[in-house]
């Protein structure tokens, strides 16, 4: 009995810093209307500010506290509320959710550059050695103190918001931010100080599990996957139930972890299975709740989605194999093995279109579709077989159809949560599993981290080459970008967009939702299959890491950055991530920064090193452009560009001369390259002015206009 109130002391202290984020993560939703992805990073953040202070500097623990919790991050609240979030204001809800990730990014990056991750940062506990003994339980003082500030913060908030006129403003903003105003209040004030109480409360939740998580960013990141079943359980709105979901998975949590060696199965499981408790009980709340079909709100989205035609369509894909053929030719083996990913990484991309970009599902697990298309080529494609690719796409493909059930009860926010819980159970547990035996068959999933594929032979000729298979990749990105833009070109693409702009509209039109959701699910799943088999093959050697959920969430990042319906952003997102584009470009900036400037130096060779922070400050820039660089900027002109034959033929002279300058040896790669990229970028854009875009209309590359509304239908 005393091991079970020692596991329930446990548990508490557990449950109350759950309880602490997940208050912080309500409170910002329910006054804002943003659901914060980044709330685990401010808490990551928060900690390690605290570490810095109190044990590096040495500064006094009350005096790191408050400056900490009492003046930086308030301050930080706010600096987000004015800088980023302001800008939301008329962006749907996946531009809302996405800007979030980037910063989650882009502050997890700015701590792996700060703060040395392979340093060691003792963190004790407040107190730490001195305990309260109760009822023979030794109870230590920093589970009392932590207990404690819960239930201040419950209690505050409780009074705040419903016994204050401020805290009805800031429940009835999220609503009707005119009406608030129109009553008096200053909406902007109130969002301001929302935020600013959300981040102290995810910074002090941070400062309290740093010790238990070794002051480790990623773990720290990632509290929040946790914290987001107990805000799920209050149905990201109830305060009452959130603290009652965080005490349920926090004694939950620590019950499973102190009779482990009960459980009805072998232990080698249980570790994984341990830290993916909290992912379990978010995916069971989630499945077993429910949200209404989405209609329209009052205001209008941004996003245009345009529809491209078979000609520019099929250009790009023969550019892409003839541009990647007589690349072959100049490329060094070395690069052309590591540009060897960049097809699959792409393909990867691409499967985020039609599920994102065309349906309006927010999947935050392409990158665990993509991990077993890879399993499966290296357990079927041991010689090569290609039989082995139609096992990367089938089984991924019905996967996705799994991972789309809850979408039938679930939309929005909600169901993009589901994606996140299966991607972080299958990180957890399902990729880590040790060699098993089950059906009279030895199974071993991810063969202990790491998987050797081999390349695809096709009637006795292989891919084993590196020039080999760079065209080959070439030729498989273009056709899956020709089908992507089949699927916009459809009567199903159709149907995709009329659902993501109105569900509840559809439904009551008589279109079969679950048909669509789970087909668009088995296309995005089956590509990212393909696209994680090529990606294998293109590295040869792939672990776990290379399939996280913090890769999709890049990806997707990246994605959404460039143009979320456009194929031309998925070859930039393939060729930005797989070649790792931001290292070469920074890299080469600062071998050209002088020798005084060492600083300069040292910071570009950072920046170029943290693909994160760049990312994330890219993605930062969504609430002025949620249709992305290549969507409003080079697409339309590449529009005019190909409407003009003078202009089309110009352009592919000035790169044919270019290539046969490089061919003749008179300029080096780099240059090539550089006159590459400013004749496809700088020109079009020097030559075809800007097109003009209403809010509510995008024109069609075939002169179809397409009218993409989210304000209720007869405006």
């Amino acid at each position: 009995m005393q091991q079970f109130f020692s596991y329930t002391v446990s548990g508490l202290g557990t449950a109350a810093i759950y309880a602490i984020a997940a208050a912080g993560l309500v409170l910002t939703y329910t006054t804002t209307g943003v659901f914060n992805f980044a709330h685990g990073a401010t808490s990551m953040l928060g900690a390690f500010t605290y570490w810095e202070m109190r044990f590096a500097w040495h500064w006094p623990a009350p005096v790191a506290l408050i400056v900490c919790l009492g003046v930086l991050a308030p301050l930080f609240g706010i600096l987000l509320e004015r800088g980023v979030m302001r800008h939301l204001d008329n962006s749907s809800e996946t531009t809302k959710v996405v800007t979030t990730i980037s910063l989650m990014l882009g502050l997890l990056g700015l701590s792996l550059w700060l703060w040395n991750p392979s340093r060691s940062r003792p963190f004790p506990r407040f107190w730490e050695g001195d305990v309260l003994t109760l009822a023979g339980v030794r109870i230590p003082y920093h589970v009392v103190a932590t207990l404690a500030v819960t239930l201040l913060v419950a209690l505050g908030l409780w009074l705040v918001l419903k016994r204050t006129r401020f805290g009805v403003s800031m429940r009835a903003v999220v609503d009707d931010r005119s009406l608030v105003a129109l009553n008096g209040a200053r909406p902007h004030v109130i969002s301001m100080a929302s935020w600013s109480v959300g981040t102290v409360l995810a910074a002090t939740a941070g400062v309290l599990i740093a010790p238990t998580l070794k002051l480790s960013a990623l773990p720290l990141t990632l509290l929040v996957v946790n914290a987001y079943a107990a805000a799920v359980m209050g149905k990201l709105k109830n305060l009452p139930l959130t603290f009652l979901g965080a005490l349920v998975l926090g004694l939950a949590t620590e019950y499973f972890r102190g009779y482990q060696s009960s459980l009805p199965f072998s232990d080698k499981f249980v570790p994984g299975f341990l830290a993916s408790v909290p992912v379990i009980v978010l995916l069971l709340v989630l499945v077993l709740g429910r949200s209404p079909l989405r209609g329209h709100a009052i205001t209008r989205v941004r996003e245009t989605v345009q529809r491209p035609t078979w000609a520019g369509s099929a250009g790009m894909a023969v550019g892409v194999v003839l541009v990647a053929a007589l690349l072959s030719d100049v490329i060094p083996r070395t690069d052309l093995f590591t540009l060897g990913r960049v097809w699959g990484l792409g393909i990867i991309a691409l499967s985020l279109i039609p599920v994102v970009g065309y349906g309006g599902q927010l999947s935050l697990c392409q990158m665990s579709f993509a991990g077993v298309g890879m399993v499966m080529v290296q357990h079927l494609g041991s010689q090569g077989n290609p039989l082995a690719l139609v096992a990367a796409i089938v089984v991924p493909a019905l996967l996705g159809m799994i991972v789309a059930l809850p979408s039938f009860r679930l939309s929005g926010i909600y169901f993009a949560l589901s994606t996140a819980a299966f991607a972080v159970l299958m990180d957890r547990w399902i990729f880590l599993l040790p060699r098993f035996r089950f059906l009279g068959l030895d199974w071993d999933i991810f063969n202990g981290g790491s998987l050797d594929l081999r390349r695809t032979r096709f009637f006795g000729l292989s891919m084993e080459g590196n020039r080999v298979f760079f065209i080959y990749g070439a030729a498989v990105f273009a056709l899956v970008s020709v089908a992507v833009v089949g699927i916009r070109r459809s009567n199903y693409g159709q149907r995709l967009l009329a659902l993501k702009d109105s569900p509840a509209a559809c439904a009551t039109l008589g279109m079969n939702i679950k048909v669509a959701k789970l087909g668009v699910f088995a296309v995005s799943a089956g590509l990212a299959g393909l696209g994680g088999a090529l990606y294998g093959q293109g590295m040869q050697s792939a672990t776990t890491e290379s399939v996280q959920f913090v890769s999709s969430l890049t990806l997707l990042m990246v994605m959404v950055v460039a143009g979320l319906s456009s194929p031309g952003a998925a070859l930039f997102a393939g060729v930005f991530l797989g070649f790792g584009l931001n290292n070469v470009i920074f890299g080469k900036i600062a071998d050209f920064v002088p020798d005084r400037l060492g600083w300069a130096e040292h910071f570009f060779d950072k920046l170029g090193s943290n693909t994160l922070i760049v990312v994330g400050l890219a993605g930062l820039s969504l609430g002025r452009h949620p249709d992305g660089f290549v969507a409003t900027r080079l697409r339309p002109r590449w529009d005019q560009i190909l409407a003009r034959p003078h202009a089309l033929l110009g352009i592919g002279g000035t790169l044919v001369v270019a290539y046969l300058v490089r061919i003749a040896g008179l300029i080096n790669n780099w240059l090539f390259a550089i006159a590459a990229i400013i004749v496809l970028t700088v020109v079009p854009a020097a030559i075809v002015p800007r097109p003009k875009h209403s809010a509510e209309h995008g024109l069609a590359d075939d002169g179809e206009e397409v009218m993409i509304r989210a304000g209720a239908r007869g405006h």
